[in-house]
């Protein structure tokens, strides 16, 4: 199976973002390991967990020490994906000490914050069971920060949505708006695309019944998103476009309410709170 750096390696550059990443940390010398620690020292460290959920951003850690020493040593215990409980370890690393204590914060805040949202849309992606919704993110990201962010919610057991701007032809409502009403818009995005000949899926906004009849009557998009609806207008909607096109719920929908939107018959639920609105798991990364 490829990998998601693999996958997404056109768009985002690991090595870029870890030198941008210690040029901000390290700066011009970790001088508090200079000064206590001897230059060729080898230690050992253990990834503790601290509390239950699920972990992410194991194979983005060992990638990144490949990255900054490529001599350390990883023992990996526990895969990405993998439900943990405080007290269990996830890998052990051994090299030279200055150098794993210049990755230790880095490796904890990619980790803690991807397995904060692997957990999250775990746990969301578990409401909707018994149903054919999964669970997506949206450009609701942390600028820079995308790529972990994304890869967290895959781990978690969700989806992408699309990945940016230049992946899907998404027309919302200010879009609605600006080109002239929705049959516009969905008209200006095909002429847009076969004059481009760029393939690309079209989704678009719908804020009510009659915005979805008028999708119906155009055609030509791949998705229809159901934009702050209650899950009985969900259920009317979903009837109404009979499997013509896949369906999209978003708009203020909460663990309080996701299972009657999964239960209404959508293909995907979206969520801008995986990424902006999410609790970091606790870990920590100690000497032994």
């Amino acid at each position: 199976m490829i990998s998601y750096i693999e996958l997404h390696k056109n768009n985002f550059n690991l090595k870029r973002f870890v030198a941008n990443a210690l040029k901000e940390d390290v700066g011009s010398g970790d001088f508090t390991s200079e000064a206590t620690i001897p230059k060729n020292h080898i230690g050992k460290m253990r990834l503790l967990v601290k509390e239950a959920g699920i972990i992410a951003g194991v194979e983005a850690a060992i990638e990144i020490l490949k990255i900054i020493d490529k001599k350390i040593k990883v023992e990996k215990l526990i895969n990405d994906g993998a439900s943990v409980k405080a007290g269990e370890i996830v890998f052990y690393l051994t090299g030279n000490t200055q150098k794993l204590l210049i990755a230790e914060r880095l490796i904890l805040n990619i980790m803690q914050r991807m397995s904060g949202i692997a957990t999250k849309t775990h746990y969301l992606q578990n409401l909707c069971k018994g149903t054919k919704a999964k669970v997506i993110d949206t450009r609701k990201t942390t600028p820079g920060f995308r790529f972990f962010e994304k890869w967290a919610v895959v781990i978690g057991g969700g989806a992408n949505h699309r990945y940016g701007l230049y992946d899907m032809i998404m027309i919302k409502d200010n879009h609605v708006d600006f080109a002239g009403g929705i049959t516009e818009a969905i008209k200006a995005a095909n002429t847009f695309l076969n004059k481009k000949k760029i393939k690309i899926p079209i989704e678009v906004e719908t804020r009510g019944i009659d915005d979805v009849k008028k999708v119906l009557a155009i055609g030509n998009v791949d998705r229809i998103m159901l934009d702050n609806y209650t899950p009985q207008q969900t259920k009317a909607a979903v009837k109404l476009i009979n499997n013509k096109f896949k369906i999209e719920s978003s708009g203020g929908i909460t663990e309080k309410t996701i299972a009657s939107y999964a239960k209404a018959g959508v293909d995907f639920i979206s969520i801008g709170a995986l990424t902006h609105h999410v609790k970091s798991l606790d870990l920590s990364l100690k000497a032994l």
